[in-house]
């Protein structure tokens, strides 16, 4: 049975290799929509390759480019509400940056359509109201990431629930200022930071990797999707990138998801769920590997951990609060008007200056965004 896919993000690192996953399977998976930001001109050449009549691009000035025989198109944040609806995918892939994510997903789980989610922030700007609409629609949120893929399958099968649970163990590469003394990361620049040692990644999400910011909303999206406590989610630091992620039970047994570094396995997994199938994908060399190492985060000097620990464990607006001040001192750090340490201290100012509500309800969680946003602004013009 193939399974209708619509993509949103399609030109980017996890949309394209999603598409390359729809080359090794197409008796198994169907694109039946397309969404881009800006790239009209591979927007097209990607609906031309997969036969899709549905094509929807954020950049409303560019839209023009997409009109062609056949085509349904369509444009800004409201198309991309429209193109759900449009196609009633069985599986909606969210890979947009940002809270643009948050509504398509909120309408697809109203139609009934399963979920792969590969952006973080729709989760931890609003776990708990997507999380329980999903529950009430009956259908499933499929983690994207590969941390939280991981997980999940070390979890399928498992019938205690998480009661059984003592620790999700979520792995991190621990970036290229792993090894940095702390008063060295005051000179990092922009090729520094991305510098990335084992993925491949578009600069917003790489830089977020290399100031562990990734890895903090990773631990907020782990605590909806999978019902667990902050207080149980933990991150080591795993330089080889092999073991994406592990579990470890109350009674000391730890399950682990090992495999090569590239994210055509964990997108696979979820198009496909629950079953399996073989691809072109290479398997694990172990005596090559020789050896895995962990260790432990540098919190005191990477403090993005606890500070994405804080907002989990408060909820409400703070993750959303969180999220978009990492958006903005993230954007600054890239174009060279902010200091590396700059980006903490910065979401750290922004969280305490924000008024805490204690709601995820859509409006007033994108409420919290804009405003996250216009103070880190006014935070940043007052610094300089």
């Amino acid at each position: 049975m193939r399974k209708r896919v619509l993509i949103l993000g399609s030109t980017g690192s996890i949309g394209t290799s999603a598409l390359m996953v729809a080359r090794q399977i197409p008796e198994r998976m169907e694109v039946v929509g397309l969404a881009a930001g800006t790239r009209a001109e591979e927007l097209v050449a990607q609906g031309h390759e997969f036969g899709v009549s549905h094509l929807c691009l954020a950049d409303e000035s560019r839209v023009g480019e997409l009109k062609g025989k056949g085509r349904e198109v369509y444009a800004g944040a409201s198309g991309l509400v429209e193109i759900v609806e449009a196609t009633k995918p069985d599986l909606l892939l969210v890979a947009i940056v940002g809270v643009e994510g948050l509504r398509p997903t909120l309408r697809a789980i109203e139609l009934g359509c399963d979920v792969a989610v590969a952006s973080k922030e729709i989760l931890v700007m609003a776990g708990e109201v997507v999380m329980k609409a999903a529950r009430e629609k009956g259908v499933k949120i499929l983690p994207v990431d590969s941390e939280h893929n991981a997980i999940f399958q070390c979890l399928e099968g498992h019938q205690g629930g998480t009661d059984e649970v003592r620790r999700l163990i979520v792995t991190a590469s621990g970036g290229p200022f792993r090894t940095w003394p702390v008063e060295r990361l005051a000179e990092v620049r922009l090729a520094d930071a991305l510098k990335h040692p084992t993925w491949e990644m578009g600069q917003k999400i790489t830089v977020d990797s290399a100031s562990l910011f990734n890895k903090g909303l990773e631990m907020i999206e782990a605590r909806w999707l999978f019902d667990i406590p902050m207080s149980k989610i933990e991150v080591v630091v795993h330089p080889q990138s092999i073991v994406h992620s592990m579990v470890e039970f109350i009674d000391g047994s730890v399950l682990a998801q090992l495999s090569t570094t590239d994210m055509c396995f964990p997108i696979q997994y979820a198009v496909l769920w629950p079953q399996r199938l073989r691809n072109e994908l290479p398997p694990l060399d172990f005596p090559a590997l020789a050896k895995l190492e962990f260790e432990a985060p540098r919190e005191r000097d990477f403090p993005a951990l606890g500070l994405a620990r804080e907002a989990g464990e408060k909820g409400g607006t703070l993750p959303a609060v969180l999220n978009a001040a990492n958006e903005v001192a993230n954007e600054e750090f890239r174009k060279g008007t902010l200091s590396f340490p700059g980006i903490w201290k910065l979401v750290e100012k922004t969280m305490e200056k924000v008024e805490h509500m204690d709601s995820q309800a859509l409006e007033v969680v994108v409420q919290a965004d804009l405003e996250a946003r216009r103070v880190a602004g006014e935070l940043l013009h007052s610094t300089r």
